[in-house]
């Protein structure tokens, strides 16, 4: 059985795979049941691992036919096999994700149903609602780098985390360690440290401010 996880971050990781699936206005996204935010979460994670699956079936067969045009040189093996292992370890995400779709109606299952809705659905409205001033804070703080441009898993992690910052009240540190958590289950090693130094300007940038704010007091 899968380790019991807190309402908010049931919320938190619904939200995070469904907000592209859910297409109801913020009015009537009130009157969704539960169970469509979880087929929404589920058949976000088929998908991606349909696609991994077909990147990696596509790897290994490069690494296939290098291996059968080459005449064993040397670069062409060390090629063919740095293929095949991005190949295994596409694989190896497929079939975690694939664990983590199954995992998710029993986690949800085991938390405050009516407290997970009511979450969930007010991290998607806050964004709904707030998304351009939440990316506008975003482009501030990424260094090198355009929001556009990230994978759409990582922004959507740091929207949500920004959301709950600025517009839900949720406390700088807890926020981030949720994102963090986030990252470490759906990105990747690099955007898993690509999140977390964002964040980490947030705080700063917030405390920055907080600082002013007291020292500008009369």
């Amino acid at each position: 059985m899968p380790p019991r996880k807190q309402p908010r971050s049931i919320a938190r990781e619904l939200a995070l795979l469904g907000i592209s699936q859910i297409k109801t206005n913020s009015q009537k996204l009130a009157d969704e049941d539960l169970s469509d935010f979880v087929l929404s979460a589920v058949r976000t994670l088929t998908t991606e691992v349909q696609d991994i699956l077909e990147t990696a079936s596509a790897e290994t067969r490069r690494g296939e036919e290098r291996l059968l045009s080459s005449e064993t040189r040397a670069n062409d093996l060390e090629s063919a096999k740095a293929m095949v292992t991005d190949a295994v370890k596409l694989a190896q995400t497929a079939i975690n994700l694939l664990g983590t779709a199954i995992e998710i109606p029993e986690f949800v299952q085991l938390a405050n149903k009516q407290e997970v809705k009511e979450y969930a659905i007010e991290i998607i409205i806050t964004i709904r609602e707030n998304r351009q001033a939440i990316e506008k804070y975003l482009e501030e703080v990424l260094v090198a780098w355009q929001l556009k441009r990230l994978p759409k898993i990582d922004k959507d992690i740091l929207t949500i985390s920004v959301a709950e910052i600025l517009y839900l009240d949720v406390p700088l540190k807890v926020a981030i360690d949720e994102a963090v958590e986030l990252a470490k289950r759906y990105s990747d090693n690099e955007g898993f440290r690509f999140i977390n130094g964002v964040l980490r300007r947030v705080s700063d940038r917030i405390n920055n401010q907080e600082q002013l704010s007291m020292t500008n007091e009369p």
